[in-house]
């Protein structure tokens, strides 16, 4: 249970809105959360610097969080960037140089300020977090340390546009909403006259987003830059860095803190892409109490013990049943003090028909695999938000597509922590392929959760960097990189490797239907055991926040998912669908300031599981926003669809102002595969 907060050592005066002004000219919208008494008795700053609207966007979020932080004798500043929120100027895409150039004036300008100490630290979560690692690499002077949440220092492999070299199709979902975020205009009670223009003006300017990312389907200069494992030696200052199991930006921790060379630790545990105080799956930690103490230190000079025990706490899971609604998780914290290559030796489980051994069998031969398209559809959310739903199910109904190799009933625990490997060779009768690898628990009753899974375009087999074509009948070495975890399987339960050519709808198909033909003599299982693990403390167990934003919810929300299969036609159609909310946070009333937000999205994707072609995604939303006298509305509808050479994205935008419709847009594209 959280507890709320009221009384802190510092009394904190909160300005709504005032501007950050730039050498350009363009003015940066900002909101403070500052100490009494910091006027004459400065106080060390923390930025936060995302494009979310600090005014109706994040406010949430924001209260709680930012409040503590100012409770405890920290200047905090939540800025709206460049062409977001009530800031001047266009967004023209994400993680972009001018976004760095702007935090740079940003941190410096604070770091003057006559109520800031020189000293700055920043945070954020996902678009902030990765920021936050992207100007630590530009090493500004007034910026003393970091706190990195649910980000990840390598855009192309890890980020929401593509995995393994393969499109994910939450580029399009993230797309959209990007477009529906954008398309609000600035508060009129904030800027005044010249509001609408403005506005107008963004309309005019905005970019089709999903279109911007697939034209990059290499990890091109596009995706070098804001990377921060391109150089790791850049950053060098302290570094905090937050993940979760049930996020998809967990890989990253690990690579930080095998990499950094400055003063840093990790936590990583159960939740989804939420800052932990709010965490789910269960337990929540006391993320706000770490955080002050990470500043006190390094924005303070206290000489305490943040640094003390291990450098990585993580969350150990333990054997537990699949679902798909998952609020607690079962496990126990563990510590990990050096290179998670270290932390474990490597185990390796070698393939034969159906089976996995402690020994390769040069009798095993080789196996066709060709998934049908339909492979996938218990493979919950690729970024999960605490939604419910969004967990993987019992991988049973998607092991029935795929070939599965069991292992004997373990006799003892088997733990692991890190990167589970998958080795094979293989040909392919296409040129262009995938393979899935799926790493699961097995009960004795047959129950089947996933614990870990990666996969792999094999045309980018040299490098993410280059797409080279199979030659059909071709044998080639791959190896495949599971995603990071931290697993315990329970004695008597069973290791189960499950491999496919296919994974929807978390992935959008080949062009072709291929068949990998699969040596089973060369196929193995590297497991990074790490039996003599310790439990440890773990992080502050209490979750605790300054007091929420006034806040009415008006109508309750929710979000639905459900698959349909046409029998006929031999076609499945996922719905996922966020009523009042695209989280299913509801429609609500921002209290004190007297604004209402209401965002609802479905998503419908469509797929004939013989054809790839016939793969279709379809999503609708609205976006309404405002108060009496002053309604925006946003109705927006992209679609995805593909042939052999061509990935084919339409897109219409319409706005309304106060029940009449004041622009819209369509935009149509052939982006080649």
């Amino acid at each position: 249970m959280k507890k709320i907060v009221t009384h802190f050592p510092h009394n904190v005066a909160v300005t709504e809105h005032f501007w950050i002004p730039l050498a350009d000219g363009t003015r940066l919208a900002a909101r403070m959360w500052l100490p009494e008494g910091a006027h004459g008795q400065p106080v060390p700053a923390i930025l936060e610097y995302i494009p979310y609207r600090k005014r109706d966007g994040t406010r949430t979020r924001d209260e709680p969080m930012h409040g503590w932080f100012a409770g405890h004798g920290y200047a905090v500043l939540r800025v709206d960037m460049r062409g977001s929120g009530e800031s001047d100027g266009l967004l023209a895409d994400e993680y972009l140089l001018q976004e760095q150039e702007d935090a740079l004036e940003v941190i410096d300008w604070i770091s003057r300020q006559i109520w800031c100490s020189g000293a700055v630290g920043m945070m954020g979560k996902s678009w902030g977090g990765f920021n936050c690692l992207q100007l630590a690499a530009r090493r500004p002077p007034a910026l003393k340390a970091i706190i990195t949440v649910c980000s990840t220092d390598d855009r192309y492999n890890d980020d929401i546009h593509y995995k393994g070299g393969c499109l994910l199709n939450d580029n399009l979902w993230w797309g959209g909403i990007m477009l529906a975020y954008q398309s609000r205009p600035q508060d009129p009670e904030l800027v005044g006259e010249g509001w609408y223009q403005d506005w107008m003006r963004r309309l005019d300017n905005m970019p089709l987003f999903p279109a911007l990312w697939m034209a990059h389907p290499l990890r091109d200069a596009y995706w070098r830059h804001a990377s921060v494992g391109e150089d790791w030696s850049a950053i060098q200052c302290p570094v905090m860095a937050i993940g979760g199991w049930a996020d998809a930006y967990s890989n990253a921790v690990f690579r930080l803190m095998d990499n950094l060379q400055v003063p840093r630790k990790a936590i990583i545990g159960p939740w989804a892409h939420i800052y932990p105080q709010d965490g789910t799956p269960q337990p929540a930690i006391g993320f706000l109490q770490e955080g002050v103490r990470w500043w006190d230190r390094w924005l303070k000079g206290v000489d305490n013990d943040v640094l003390d025990g291990p450098r990585v706490q993580a969350w150990l899971n333990d054997s537990q049943r699949p679902s798909s609604q998952r609020p607690q998780a079962f496990g126990e914290w563990i510590g990990i003090d050096g290179d998670s290559a270290a932390a474990g030796a490597p185990r390796a489980f070698y393939l034969r028909r159906g089976q996995l051994n402690d020994r390769p069998d040069e009798t095993a031969g080789w196996r066709d695999i060709c998934s049908p398209q339909s492979h996938g559809l218990m493979g919950g959310e690729w970024m999960g938000a605490g939604v419910p739903g969004e967990s993987p199910g019992d991988q049973r109904i998607d092991d029935g597509q795929a070939e599965c190799f069991d292992s004997e009933p373990l006799s003892e625990a088997l733990t692991i922590y890190g990167f589970p490997r998958f080795s094979v060779a293989l040909k392919s009768d296409k040129p262009a392929a995938m393979l899935y690898v799926r790493l699961s628990d097995v009960a004795p009753d047959g129950a089947v959760t996933r614990v870990s899974h990666g996969w792999m375009n094999l045309s980018h087999r040299q490098g993410q960097d280059r797409a080279v074509a199979l030659t059909p009948g071709e044998t080639i070495d791959v190896d495949v990189q599971l995603d990071g975890i931290a697993w315990r399987f329970a004695a008597g339960h069973r290791l189960r490797v499950s491999l496919a050519t296919t994974f929807w709808p978390m992935v959008w198909p080949m062009a072709e239907a291929a068949t990998l033909s699969v040596d089973l003599t060369r196929a193995a299982l590297r497991l990074p055991v790490c039996d003599s693990v310790q439990p440890v403390a773990g992080p502050d167990p209490q979750p605790a926040t300054a007091p929420d934003t006034p806040l009415t919810i008006l109508s309750p929300g929710r979000v639905d998912r459900h698959a349909s299969y046409d029998i006929v036609t031999d076609t499945w159609t996922y719905v996922t669908e966020g009523i009042g909310g695209v989280f299913g946070e509801g429609v609500y009333r921002f209290d004190d300031i007297d604004t209402t937000v209401d965002h609802s999205l479905r998503r419908q994707l469509t797929i004939n599981s013989q054809n790839p072609l016939s793969a279709s995604y379809l999503l609708t939303q609205t976006m309404k926003m405002g108060r009496e006298g002053w309604w925006t509305e946003a109705d927006i509808t992209l679609e995805l669809r593909g042939d052999l050479s061509h990935f084919i994205l339409s897109a219409d935008m319409r706005v309304q102002h106060n029940g009449s419709e004041v622009f819209s847009r369509q935009w149509e594209q052939r982006i080649p595969r």
